[in-house]
This record gives structure tokens, C-alpha cells and sequence, in this order.
């Protein structure tokens, strides 16, 4: 007998040994990862939780009300472990909406293909929607998993490397601020503070959840060193800027010398310039090297030579499926006007989407309405839209996979106008 519900609180041991951060056991793909910058292919995996960790975490999380838990037995053993965070994220039009963050996802090997993930997932669904959250999201550990569920990727995030010698910056006006190296404590404070000034013009961001930055230190982390902390202040002494970095030891001539940008975030351009212009010049390094990064680094332009910033590493950062399709499309703005006419089909997961709907935009306002018995203009996937959501995909790549399909000329070209924004779509972190 299968049984898809929250685990109760005396459950939630045998829930953790069902997810892989837990048990120790691989949770990403064996690739280079974009969100690691370290000088391997991807962080070590942790040892297994011990008992005492475990009852910790769910005394934790059972306080947690943005923390929703959901479990699936098999005749009464906990074979499989998800859960989702409640975030707001920043949509177009600097608007908020909330968001289900599906993570921690795990079926134990011997219990896979039974559907455990599908009702799961589907479960997670019906809870989102009865909190008003329109949108879920995700961060894929394995990309061919989710799009059968309707998630598709929204964002990206990229590793690039750089040269010292080859990171000269275009002359600019001098910088008004301060820069000052920080300990950790100093670092928890600042951190919130910029992040909220950056989130609040930025399509995609995510609301940290509680104790984002409280795990920051400045112990050494093995062979990979301690974090350090750059602040920027503007000219009256107020933080608007914020860099982690390190410089970890290597055995390797290759790499030695490398320093490591862990998270940098900046509420305005001067504070940018100034962060970088420290770090990617640092005494004694030969290469600087950033992860996780938005895939249009304004760095790149700020360079006196554009093309010695080198992506090395590049995935999709956060997979977008919209749970309740007209509450969504009605609370994001669209910087073009328009009107579209658009059928959805054969999602199972969410019906009330299926069907015909009338989008129309002024720019600042948008409605999405039922238009049944209306000629539709073009047939769209609800995978489409999710990647389309934020704004940062092309429809006509969508067109050309056949996930959307043209039934009056020049509708996808007004599908495509309406949904951009500028610049691309980014979230900080993953979850």
C-alpha cells in the first residue's frame, strides 16, 4: 500500500534517510558545476547524519512554517522524501509572487519506479495551491527529471574564470565609497541588507529564508580555506555592497594563486565597479574565479578586453512551472502591450489550467481570462510558459522545439515581445 502525506514528527527521522544530503549519498549530477567555483568539479559529499543531527533538523524544521514536508509509504516504511520552501520571488514589474521551492527530493533505490516522485510532486502541487502560491520552482539536480512534470528553466547561472593579466578595467570616474575587509559577524549584518536593496530590482530573486547567512565563519573549510569578506559603503558610510571570497591551497602550479568569488552582490554600479576592480586584481593570485554567476555579467563590458572573461561552466539555475496559470500570468507586468489568444493542453497535473485563455497587457496591468469558444492564436506548453515566465527565454526557440505552436501569423513573434525583460532573469542562490 502506497501512502503520499506529511511525515509526522516522529517520522521525520526515517523521512531524512530517504533524501541524499542526509545519507550522504550523491544529490547532483556528476558534472562540473556551475554553482561550485572551487578548484574540483564539485564539492565533496557530505558524511551521513547522525541520529542526534537528524532529531535536531526536525525539531528545526517542525518550527519552520515555511517548511512543508511530504512523504511517501510503502506498507508503512518511508520510501521516498520531498518537501517545499515558501518564497516570494520578484516577478516583472518588481512585483512579488509566491512561490513553492520544491527541494530535498529523494526515493530510496530499491523503491524507484512505483510513481513515488509523481505523487509526491502532485501532492506538493494541490498544498501549494490551497496556500495561494501560483508558481513552483526548483533547481534540478538531474535535467531530464522535471520537465514531466511541468518545470522547465527559467534562469542560469555560469563560472567564469579570469586572468590577472588580462583584467584591466576601462577608465571610470573615482569611486565616492570605501572599501573594508570585514570579519563574519560583520558579514551577517551587511549581507541581508544588500541582498533586500538588490532583490528589489531584480527579476527572479528570491526572499532568503530565515538564517541565510548565519552559517558564515571565519573558520577554514579544509584545504579550501577561510571565507573572507569585502564591503563596499557609499560616501556616507552606508553598505551597499558585499563580496565572500577565498583563497584555497592547491598542490597544483595550474591553479594555485587562484582566488574564488563565492557571492558578490552590489545595490548600484559604483559599488559593483569598486568590489571587482579589488578583487579581480588581488596581490599574489594569477586568476579569479566566480560561481555562481547571472549568465550577463555586467563585468564583461567593464573589461578592457570583453573576451578574457571565459565561461567555464554554465546550467540552469531555477526550472519555473505555474501551478494556477491565470493567477500568474495576472500579477507579472509586460513592458510591450498586447493581446494574445492561447490554448493550453494535456496537463494533468494541474487541469484547471487546461484550455483557452485571453491574455491582455497595458504595461502596467495585466488579466487572464477564460476565452473558450475563442479562435486561438497559439497552442503553448506548460513548460513553455514556465520557461517564459521571468522573461529571460525565447519564445521562438520554443516554437522551433515544438512547444509552441502558430495558428495566426506573427503570434509568436507578439508572444515574445510581451514576455521579455531586461536585463535577464537571475536568483542568487539555489535551494
Amino acid at each position: 500500500m502506497i501512502d503520499v502525506r506529511p511525515p509526522l514528527l516522529e517520522e521525520m527521522p526515517a523521512y531524512y534517510r530517504a533524501l541524499p544530503y542526509a545519507t550522504g549519498l550523491p544529490q547532483w549530477e556528476p558534472e562540473d558545476a556551475a554553482w561550485h567555483g572551487g578548484l574540483g568539479p564539485w564539492p565533496p559529499q557530505r558524511a551521513p547524519a547522525t541520529a542526534e543531527r537528524l532529531a535536531a533538523m526536525a525539531a528545526a524544521d517542525s518550527e519552520d512554517g515555511n517548511f512543508h514536508p511530504m512523504a511517501a509509504f510503502v506498507d508503512g516504511a518511508c520510501a521516498g522524501a520531498s518537501a517545499m520552501l515558501s518564497f516570494e520571488i520578484r516577478v516583472p514589474g518588481w512585483r512579488t509572487v509566491g512561490m513553492g521551492g520544491v527541494t530535498a527530493t529523494g526515493v530510496i533505490a530499491t523503491y524507484r519506479r512505483r510513481g513515488l516522485l509523481r505523487r509526491m510532486m502532485q501532492a506538493m502541487f494541490d498544498a501549494a495551491l490551497e496556500r495561494g502560491e501560483p508558481l513552483a520552482g526548483l533547481s534540478a539536480s538531474e535535467g531530464g527529471i522535471y520537465g514531466r512534470y511541468g518545470f522547465s528553466p527559467a534562469t542560469y547561472l555560469v563560472r567564469w574564470e579570469l586572468a590577472r593579466h588580462e583584467a584591466a578595467l576601462k577608465p571610470a570616474a573615482p569611486d565616492a565609497g570605501s572599501l573594508e575587509l570585514v570579519d563574519a559577524a560583520a558579514a551577517r549584518q551587511v549581507w541581508p541588507v544588500v541582498h533586500a536593496a538588490v532583490r528589489a530590482r531584480r527579476v527572479g530573486e528570491l526572499t532568503p529564508q530565515p538564517g541565510r547567512w548565519d552559517r558564515l565563519t571565519d573558520e577554514a573549510d579544509g584545504a579550501n580555506g577561510p571565507l573572507r569578506y569585502l564591503v563596499h559603503r557609499d560616501e556616507h558610510g552606508v553598505a551597499d555592497g558585499i563580496a565572500d571570497f577565498r583563497l584555497p591551497w592547491s598542490a597544483d602550479a595550474a591553479t594555485a594563486g587562484t582566488l574564488v568569488v563565492e557571492a558578490l552582490e552590489a545595490a548600484n554600479p559604483a559599488a559593483y565597479r569598486a568590489l571587482w576592480s579589488l578583487l579581480v586584481d588581488f596581490d599574489l593570485t594569477k586568476t579569479v574565479v566566480a560561481a555562481p554567476r547571472p549568465r550577463d555579467e555586467p563585468l564583461r563590458w567593464m573589461l578592457a578586453d570583453p573576451r578574457a572573461m571565459r565561461i567555464t561552466r554554465q546550467t540552469e539555475s531555477l526550472w519555473i512551472r505555474l501551478l494556477d496559470l491565470p493567477a500568474a500570468l495576472s500579477a507579472r507586468s509586460y513592458d510591450v502591450p498586447g493581446e494574445l489568444t492561447f490554448t493550453v493542453e494535456g496537463d494533468r497535473m494541474c487541469p484547471a489550467n487546461n484550455g483557452t485563455w485571453r491574455l491582455q497587457a497595458d504595461g502596467s496591468s495585466a488579466t487572464c481570462i477564460p476565452a473558450d469558444g475563442a479562435k486561438t492564436e497559439l497552442r503553448v506548453s506548460v513548460q513553455a510558459l514556465g520557461s517564459l515566465y521571468l522573461g529571460g527565454m525565447s519564445a521562438h526557440h520554443f516554437a522551433y522545439a515544438g512547444d509552441i505552436a502558430e495558428y495566426r501569423e506573427g503570434a509568436v513573434d507578439r508572444l515574445a515581445r510581451m514576455f521579455r525583460t531586461e536585463p535577464e532573469p537571475h536568483n542568487s542562490f539555489v535551494f
